[in-house]
């Protein structure tokens, strides 16, 4: 039988899941600043961190959507 699912701590996971995911991007973008990078590696972390802020933004719009549902009770 599956695991109910469990969603009242939710916008905590949520939110830390956004904390980590713009630390990783700051770290990359320390990355970048190292002179012995190709050009391509630099353009991989540039997409990378395209595809993070993406993230970033899905997070926070499922944040929205899971603070609506506790403050309507349904979770």
């Amino acid at each position: 039988m599956a695991k109910p699912d469990n969603r009242k701590n939710n916008v905590e996971r949520l939110e830390k899941m956004v904390e980590n995911t713009k630390g990783n991007m700051e770290a990359a973008e320390e990355t970048m600043h190292n002179e012995h990078l190709s050009a391509a590696d630099k353009q991989a972390i540039e997409d990378k961190n395209h595809r993070r802020q993406e993230s970033i933004e899905s997070f926070k719009a499922e944040i929205a959507d899971e603070k609506q549902d506790r403050e309507n009770g349904r979770v």
